[in-house]
């Protein structure tokens, strides 16, 4: 049994560090502020890794209430942790990683104003997320859900001058919103027909849920299942904060802010939330084909056209976001399969090598004196060679190399993708498949223009910086070359590069075809096969690894970095020749599939043409026209006419009552004269 009171210091020490850096930071310095927060995080590493050895070693477990809010309707708000294998994992990467970007951000934001604000931000995102992955219950999960949209919120837009980083925090912020409205309405289904936010209670009734039916014909004879309503509602915000198509637009813009809260937002914190969150909710998913089937579709279609933009991109950090999108797919297609352990397992290779290729990138931006645009750059393994081979460590993990983390993850995914019966499963296949060289591709397109061929810099260049928040002319002088960064930059680096290269290889077999989360994730093996077919083809990595150099990834894999190398290094004009041959094409991947032209004129434009018609319509005309201003002109011409009935003559009153007294005398006898009078109109 693992000890609440130290599992409680595990958010706290971060949340801690956080207050004192944000409220005190004038007061205790830079140094005290990175001290503080640094020392935070590093408590909530140490208690994780040893929680992580209880849960995986000795099968301690948790699941508790550590504070009850408050009691509405028979409905318990509570405080509490379940802590179990999945959970113990999402510890442990949220607080390794967030500690080598705390380490790492003493040496990038050195010379930023906004020091101390900027380490209490990353410790409460560390907060934020452990909150997350901690809880028990639906509550505490929306609140961390809601708490990583509003720290990224602050630190995508941290250099908050720049009109570029304001438009894509706001932007961020606005797109979460869209896929928490679908979250909160899957919450409060399963709230409302279970009757309860504990996720035991809820998976207790999953039965009794996936019975009942809306009674809608508009989803087969039976109406909306509850249960498919519920969970593709839950998805939507999974694809908010995961960034899946379409509500992706959000994560590429988040650039604008510092690469070390780029590296925090896309490998450990944030954009895993949503694939933490479908896991942990797999007793649910389950019931549902038709959910599994649309977390399928939309997950490959994001693994596969997110990874064509990162061919096109030279800011060197967009080509690590697109990377970040097309991997996040790969996450979600597994999701897709019920495969649910292999996308965790996933999401854990991919923390690793995804903060090593981000961190790298903002040594890299620090050596060129912050010129982002790999185009001008080249040559620099000599003059970064610690840099350089901790990039390509990260790269080789990212295309799947075999023996490395990224490999064994990653090629799990494919298989179980093929091992699928349902519907989505095919064109999945492919978008995965052909995803490989794509990946292969543009990673080494980028290792290519950086670290090897001819050296294109030595000037300077107006236009963006990630270390300032205004333009001006940026990299090495005439003459100047770069240089490695400070040991406070590389030794995370260093940190990183061995789990990319390490932790697949030993983890595989537990977390992926042991039992190590065997009572935190649900598969229905009946209905959903591609498990049981992949634990038949695993007879340990060892032999996973010798087999993959006969498997097509590893030689679509291998042809992207032949291309890439034949592209970039050998043959530099082809790149140009295929741009004016396949203009069209690149001018829309250029423009993004124009997702953002549609959000920005028709989506956007058709919500504020929807608000001025209830403004102007419902509110001005029909509410303040007719029932506020038009009810009180009623009462006005009302009043005027009582006035003119009001004139003070007693002869006006007296002959106003004898016409009331004859007309009520006629109403009273009506029925007795109207005989009378027909009879006598009728002679």
């Amino acid at each position: 049994m693992l000890n609440p009171n130290l599992l409680l210091w595990v958010p706290l020490a971060p949340l801690i560090g956080c207050i004192l850096a944000g409220l005190f930071g004038k007061t205790i310095g830079r140094r005290g502020a990175h001290m503080v927060t640094i020392l935070g995080v590093a408590i909530a590493a140490a208690i994780s890794l040893v929680t992580l050895k209880a849960v995986a070693l000795d099968g301690a477990r948790f699941s508790g209430t550590l504070y009850e809010w408050m009691v509405v309707g028979g409905i318990k708000m509570e405080i509490g942790f379940l802590v179990d294998g999945l959970t113990a994992m999402m510890m442990v990467v949220v607080t390794s990683v967030s500690l080598m970007v705390h380490i790492y951000t003493i040496g990038y934001m050195a010379e930023d104003p906004g020091y101390q604000r900027f380490f209490s931000y990353i410790s409460l995102f560390t907060f934020s997320m452990l909150m997350l992955v901690m809880s028990n219950n639906l509550l505490q999960l929306f609140f961390g859900w809601e708490a990583v949209g509003l720290v990224s919120y602050l630190l995508i837009g941290f250099w908050y001058t720049r009109p570029t980083a304001i438009f894509a925090n706001m932007k961020a912020f606005l797109v979460n919103r869209v896929g928490d409205f679908g979250f909160i309405l899957g919450i409060g289904l399963l709230v409302a027909y279970s009757g309860s936010l504990n996720y035991a209670e809820i998976f207790a009734k999953k039965d009794a849920l996936a019975a009942i039916a809306f009674p809608l014909p508009l989803w087969g004879d039976d109406g909306w299942r509850l249960i498919t309503v519920a969970c593709i509602c839950l998805f939507i915000g999974a694809m908010g904060k995961s960034a899946q198509f379409p509500l992706h637009v959000w994560l590429p813009d988040s650039m604008e802010g510092p690469t070390p809260i780029s590296a925090l937002i896309h490998a450990a914190t944030m954009v895993t939330a949503g694939i933490f969150m479908v896991s942990r909710m797999s007793p649910l998913f389950e019931l549902s084909d038709t959910a599994l089937n649309v977390v399928l579709v939309v997950g490959a279609i994001t693994a596969l056209f997110m990874g064509f933009l990162g061919i096109i991109q030279n800011d060197i950090k967009r080509v690590v976001a697109y990377s970040t999108l097309s991997q996040l797919g790969y996450m979600t297609v597994a999701l897709g399969v019920s495969a649910y352990s292999v996308a965790v397992f996933h999401l854990m290779t991919h923390a690793f090598f995804k903060a090593l290729l981000f961190l790298a990138a903002g040594s890299v931006i620090i050596g060129m004196h912050h010129d982002q645009d790999i185009r001008n750059m080249g040559g620099l393994r000599k003059y970064m060679p610690i840099t350089w081979i901790t990039s390509l460590i990260g790269s080789l993990a990212l295309i799947g190399t075999p023996f490395l983390s990224g490999f064994y993850s990653k090629d799990s995914i494919i298989e179980a993708v093929h091992g699928s019966a349902l519907p989505g499963a095919h064109f999945a296949a492919f978008a995965v498949t052909v995803g490989v060289f794509v990946t292969a591709f543009y990673s080494f397109r980028m290792y290519f223009l950086v670290f090897h061929g001819k050296e294109r810099f030595g000037h300077a260049h107006p236009g963006h910086d990630d270390h300032h928040g205004d333009d001006h002319h940026h990299g090495l002088a005439p003459g100047e070359k770069p240089h490695e960064t400070p040991w406070v930059v590389w030794l995370p680096l260093v940190a990183l590069a061995i789990p990319s290269l390490l932790v697949g290889y030993f983890t595989i077999e537990p977390m992926v075809h042991g039992t190590f989360f065997a009572d935190a994730i649900t598969v229905n093996t009946t209905a959903h096969g591609a498990m049981d077919l992949l634990k038949q083809h695993f007879h340990g990595a060892m032999a996973m690894g010798l087999h993959a150099f006969t498997t097509l990834p590893f030689w679509l894999a291998l042809a992207g970095v032949a291309v890439a190398y034949w592209f970039y290094i050998l043959q530099p004009s082809i790149p140009a020749a295929c741009a004016r041959v396949l203009r069209p094409l690149i001018t829309v991947m250029e423009n993004k599939y124009y997702m953002d032209w549609i959000n920005e004129q028709i989506l956007a434009r058709a919500v504020r043409g929807l608000g001025v018609g209830l403004w102007k319509g419902g509110d001005a005309a029909l509410i303040d026209g007719v029932a506020i201003d038009g009810s009180a002109k009623v009462v006005g011409r009302l009043a005027a006419w009582m006035r003119r009935i009001q004139s003070g003559h007693l002869t006006a009153y007296a002959f106003a009552m004898i016409l009331g007294v004859v007309g009520l005398m006629s109403w009273k006898l009506w029925p007795t004269i109207a005989p009378q009078l027909r009879a006598l109109l009728g002679q």
